[in-house]
């Protein structure tokens, strides 16, 4: 008879293991092997991915404004209240295994018919336990260790697009310094070549379309300086926001004075995916649908409480004992679901047809992963190749503008030529400018999308 009870509990054990209402959750995602792109070259070398975000940004004014958006920025409070939050009904979820106690006194006084007012006392404690024999409480602690990673990753993803967003705010501030540099330079030229051709005009050894013509492009000139200084105030701003203070001068280095990695090396793909907080966040989302699917199974299993009553009462039932006397009771009960109008298949369905579309979302965010190193690493290889045009560039036309004024001078060329050479030249020193910007900017977005930041 022993053995038939004991194959009779294995049996049972097996029964439910095969139902997969204890098993664990293992990840199952995984990355294409040209996640990157077939024209990325994937090395076996450090990722830049590793370095925390003071090495990577060594500017002390970027970083001290870094440190500042890392402690008020009040989206990243939030993120960092969600962990908490999460914390606490992960701790709940753990302390479920355990029965719960309540202290709930009570009192009565009743008289009829003007007979004398009977007391009635009772002093219960009162026991509630669920042992959750079919995993219901393991599921649910588990699934609410998923939750909390993704709150967590969650936090990891906001404070790297934090850290992300103030340094390339930072940049721009350095090059559009850069440009009103450049502008203001351009503007004391010009004016000085603008009151050359009216003195020119004045004593008749110039057309007044020639004055005209000059002076319009030094307005154009001063209209961009204004453009670019509200554009600075603009960016100003926008620092301010991530930062929660108030608007203010936004203080920064000259560009140029620190610089950023300029070797961009990419490693394998399964280094990278391990630094991406939303790839993890989506992986732990899995895990949240995957345990939720458990839950839907647990449903059709019986619910076994056990309770108990200890304490002391006058109230016998019958009758009003004076003192009280010890009262004592213990039930168990199972509910099993036999009937629910098709609400448990439906919610077990529901389950399983999200945990697929998790599965379906974390493969896209593999790819959204992969497509932004890919772009970003464009980014960086096109600036740095039209680095070296653009600096010659500006060489060439500084060159064609000396020439072409010293020919304007000795009479060999015209002011046309001049102003043409002037604003070319204008032209190629922004450009220039806004391509370094650029390229700053394919560095910042490839670090980031390698899961750079996160240490």
């Amino acid at each position: 008879m022993n053995y038939k009870k004991i194959l009779a509990v294995a049996a049972l054990g097996l029964m439910l293991a095969s139902c997969g209402i204890y098993n664990k959750y293992e990840s199952e995602g995984s990355a294409p092997a040209d996640v990157f792109g077939t024209d990325v070259n994937v090395v076996h070398s450090g990722s830049m991915a590793q370095l925390s975000w003071r090495e990577f940004f060594t500017d002390p004014v970027l970083q001290d404004l870094i440190d500042s958006a890392l402690v008020r920025n009040t989206n990243l409070n939030s993120a960092r209240l969600a962990v908490e939050k999460s914390e606490a009904s992960l701790k709940a979820s753990r302390l479920a295994y355990l029965p719960s106690f309540n202290f709930s006194p009570s009192g009565n006084v009743a008289s009829f018919n003007q007979s004398a007012a009977a007391w009635t006392y009772s002093l219960p404690l009162q026991l509630s336990w669920d042992p959750g024999l079919f995993g219901t409480n393991t599921t649910k602690k588990r699934k609410s260790q998923a939750v909390l990673m993704q709150a967590r990753m969650q936090e990891e993803n906001v404070r790297a697009n934090l850290i992300s967003t103030v340094a390339q705010q930072y940049f721009m501030l350095q090059i559009l310094d850069r440009q009103l540099e450049i502008l203001l330079e351009t503007d004391s030229l010009w004016n000085a070549s603008l009151e050359t051709q009216k003195a020119l005009w004045e004593n008749g050894k110039n057309y007044s379309t020639a004055v005209d013509q000059m002076e319009s492009s030094y307005l154009t000139a001063k209209t961009q300086i204004v453009d670019v200084r509200r554009n600075i105030r603009n960016v100003e701003n926008a620092i301010c926001k991530l930062l929660a203070i108030p608007p203010q001068h936004i203080k920064r280095s000259e560009w140029g004075t620190s610089t950023l990695p300029d070797h961009v090396s990419i490693g394998v793909p399964a280094e990278m995916l391990q630094y991406r907080p939303d790839i993890r966040m989506a992986d732990f989302a899995m895990a949240e649908a995957f345990y939720n699917t458990q839950s839907a199974r647990q449903a059709f299993y019986p619910n076994i409480t056990l309770s108990g009553i200890l304490g002391w009462t006058n109230n016998a039932g019958s009758q009003i004992v004076n003192p009280g006397a010890l009262l004592l009771n213990a039930a168990l009960s199972l509910a099993q679901p036999i009937f629910a109008r098709g609400q448990l298949k439906a919610n077990k369905k529901i389950a399983v047809l999200n945990e697929e579309d998790m599965k379906q979302k974390y493969v896209q965010t593999v790819i959204n992963a992969g497509n932004q190193v890919n772009e970003a690493l464009a980014d960086c290889q096109a600036a740095q190749e039209k680095h070296t045009y653009y600096h010659r560039q500006v060489e060439v036309l500084q060159n064609a503008y000396i020439g072409t004024h010293e020919l304007m001078d000795s009479g060999k060329a015209s002011y046309i030529e001049v102003l043409t050479a002037q604003e070319r030249l204008l032209s190629a020193q922004l450009n220039e400018a806004m391509n370094m910007y650029k390229g700053a900017l394919g560095v910042i977005a490839l670090y980031i999308a390698l899961g750079g930041s996160t240490n």
